[in-house]
């Protein structure tokens, strides 16, 4: 088991405990800050979706910087219940979590989301997957974090705007033409 820290925001320097599951590589400090770098500190007024949360990483840091709301899907249950330990350490009414598969998230009361972050395992075709959803769960003018083990160019309707790399993770910021 590893630790990753919270970079910013309220919460910054707190620690999140990572458990060990196939296909869980937390997003790296160094692509967060980035990242966070390019949407600004302060996320207050916007919904935000983690959709395959894993460690929660991305959404508790999103949470940090002010969002009105963090939802975290989660379908592994290991990973999960590292996610609501979590989560209930926080306490914050904020944070909502989902345990369920990505395909088959429903949005409470048909929420729709400025901010969906895609982490999803690689190797599996998630992003594809997931691509007839997003016009489903995603705002007017929504922005999206995708991950990638390969370059993207776009999502759906979705173009990258910026994107950076480190290691074997290509990362990407993507906008509505």
């Amino acid at each position: 088991m590893s630790r990753i820290r919270i970079t910013g925001g309220e919460w910054r320097s707190r620690l999140v405990q990572v458990t060990d599951a196939p296909g869980l590589r937390p997003t790296p400090d160094r692509v967060r800050e980035t990242l966070f770098n390019w949407l600004g500190q302060d996320l207050g007024g916007l919904s935000c979706l983690d959709l395959f949360a894993g460690s929660g990483i991305l959404g508790f840091e999103a949470a940090s910087r002010g969002a009105d709301y963090v939802a975290l899907v989660e379908r592994a249950r290991p990973a999960f219940a590292a996610l609501k330990k979590h989560a209930e350490g926080f306490a914050c009414p904020r944070l909502e979590l989902f345990c369920c598969d990505a395909l088959k998230f429903a949005p409470p009361s048909g929420r729709r989301f400025d901010l969906l972050f895609l982490d999803p395992p690689y190797g599996q075709g998630w992003l594809s997957r997931v691509e007839s959803r997003l016009d489903e769960l995603a705002a007017p003018c929504a922005r999206l974090y995708a991950e990638a083990e390969m370059p993207l160019e776009k999502l759906g309707r979705w173009t990258v705007t910026k994107q950076g790399r480190a290691g074997q993770v290509f990362f990407h910021l993507l906008e509505q033409a």
